[in-house]
């Protein structure tokens, strides 16, 4: 993991001591809120529904034991017990005070921690693979380059004040786990022969006007990325549009201008600047990434393991769901589900995070991940621990056996906490799992990816669940519209919609009508919902929700199944 340099640390110090100096005017009232609203946006404060909103940058998922001991106090001394793992691998507190603030940033910059940079119209926290590191698949471990880049990025003198906020992701590994085609950058790491390079891809993003992002270099050098994205954030500096907030992002500039020319003008700027680094990132980078060797990883054979596997279905059941394949024999990937049946997907209460810190630091190789599906990830664990883990994780609600099934929602806070929602998201999902949960029908239905947004801005990412649902306000009343078939991984695409939306009560018999309407045109159980659609195309699925006549939900097998 990265440890902060002197500089890093005398930097976010000073951060923390300009903006304390602002929190006080704005309560004494030297700032108005609109005045203020520009500083507390630099420091990842948020104005929502009901409370200040702090969100805390966790960059490219990457969390040590003690730093996640720190975020369990800040929640438990200055919040209501609780945080909120976000879409962009950030974690939230929906509820400090603004005298408290300042407070809760020193106490960050404690454990090398800061907000900057996770709100305005800059380029946001870096986002990666969350099993990076550890996944039996990766070319690379993107961190370092991550890392590269958030210094790079951080109070940028030219990148301060963008058209809009500018997100980046790096995946290490050919099954993309980043969503890198949904990001106003994207970068792969990719092998050609002896040689790793980048995809660069440009221009993605959700939402009111969902793209999925072009290739703008197929195979770019190591030595030439730093560069190479300041030329493209530069020229996107240069010409996007600053008349329309809503046209404002980069992806409508690729639209409007076209790949070529987009391609063009960066290769011109890229000639520029690139004299300018002189091989100074590439130092910099050689000193991150020896910040980031693998751990010491230990040998031993798994029989205990084996044995728990044998004996105790409830482990087995939860060891086949929510481990992954590790790059290290006898090692696996841990994926901590936050979607426990009924709760809010991504909260986890202090005593969580405590077990969870100690996990790591006991079997974990001290290192934790946030995934941005809103769970969090052991990314080393041998084997042999696996038992002691999962009781440990049973005892504080976290066992959830669920990874990839349909109850892992994605959903927003929607209108329970965001000034910007227009439906609620948070009970959807709460609802939608506890009646498949009841229905025991998860493992049946295998993979499935719902995610729910509760406005056009999709940080739920409805865009590209294998089904998407967006919850909008028609004349006071929340509608919720479906769509089916998206998908965020390698080989990205945004999900159709299904036709009119429903209403609170409907939405969840309609999600269970789509469901039994799979089960029953898979050609075979080991056919995945998505496969089925691409198969299949819209037309079972509608029939499922509408029927011949009309706009309302089938609910025909209702009876079927148990209450």
């Amino acid at each position: 993991m990265y440890t902060y340099s002197e500089f890093d640390a005398a930097f976010v110090a000073e951060r923390n001591r300009q903006f304390r100096a602002q929190v006080a005017r704005r309560i004494d009232g030297s700032l108005t809120e609109d005045e203020f609203k520009p500083f507390r946006l630099m420091n990842g404060l948020y104005l929502q529904l009901h409370a200040y909103m702090l969100r805390v940058a966790i960059p490219y998922g990457t969390l040590s034991s003690r730093q996640m001991r720190q975020l369990a106090m800040i929640a438990e001394r200055w919040d209501k017990g609780y945080g909120h793992f976000t879409t962009r691998q950030n974690i939230q507190y929906n509820w400090p005070k603004l005298k408290d603030v300042p407070d809760i940033l020193d106490a960050l910059g404690e454990v090398q921690m800061h907000a900057i940079q996770t709100s305005g119209n800059t380029i946001r926290n870096v986002t990666a693979d969350h099993f990076a590191g550890a996944a039996a698949d990766e070319v690379a471990d993107p961190r370092p380059i991550a890392e590269l880049i958030r210094q790079w990025s951080t109070d940028h003198p030219e990148f301060q004040f963008l058209p809009r906020k500018f997100k980046v992701a790096v995946t290490g590994s050919p099954m993309d786990r980043a969503v890198t085609l949904a990001h106003d950058i994207g970068l792969r790491i990719v092998r050609r022969g002896s040689d790793i390079g980048y995809q660069v891809l440009v221009g993605g993003g959700l939402g009111r006007t969902p793209m999925i992002g072009k290739v703008l270099h197929d195979f770019l050098p190591e030595e030439d990325l730093l560069p190479y994205l300041e030329a493209v954030v530069s020229v996107w500096n240069t010409i996007g549009r600053r008349d329309n907030k809503y046209k404002a992002r980069i992806k409508i500039t690729v639209h409007e201008h076209g790949i070529d020319d987009i391609r063009a003008r960066v290769e011109e700027r890229y000639a520029l600047i690139r004299p300018q680094f002189s091989g100074v990132d590439q130092q910099l980078l050689g000193a991150i990434r020896a910040q980031f060797a693998p751990p010491a990883f230990r040998e031993g054979g798994t029989e205990a393991y084996d044995a728990a596997r044998a004996a105790d279905p409830v482990f087995r059941a939860w060891a086949d769901t929510n481990l992954a394949a590790h790059r290290a024999p006898g090692y696996a990937i841990v994926s901590i589900s936050l979607k426990a049946h009924g709760e809010t997907p991504g909260d986890a209460t202090s005593e969580q995070m405590r077990v969870m810190a100690d996990l790591a630091e006991r079997y974990g190789h001290d290192e934790l991940r946030i995934s941005h599906e809103q769970n969090v990830i052991l990314p080393h664990v041998h084997r042999s621990d696996l038992p002691a883990i999962h009781a440990a994780l049973r005892e504080v609600g976290l066992a959830t056996a669920n990874i990839g099934l349909i109850s892992d929602i994605i959903a927003c806070p929607g209108m329970d906490y965001c000034a910007l929602a227009t439906a609620r998201s948070i009970p959807i999902a709460q609802e939608i799992a506890t009646r498949f949960g009841a229905l025991k029908l998860e493992h049946e239905i295998g993979q499935m990816k719902i995610k729910i947004s509760g406005c056009i801005n999709a940080c739920g990412h409805h865009h590209v669940g294998h089904i998407g649902i967006l919850g909008l306000d028609r004349a006071g009343v929340e509608n919720y519209q479906i769509t089916i078939g998206g998908d965020g991984g390698t080989d990205a695409r945004l999900g159709d919609r299904t036709g009119p939306g429903f209403s609170a009560d409907e939405i969840v018999p309609a999600i269970e009508a789509i469901m039994l309407a799979y089960l029953e045109h898979r050609s075979e159980p080991s056919e995945t919902f998505l496969q089925t659609y691409r198969r299949l195309g819209m037309e079972p699925f509608k029939a499922a929700l509408y029927g011949d006549a009309d706009a309302k939900p089938r609910r025909k097998a209702e009876a079927n199944v148990p209450a």
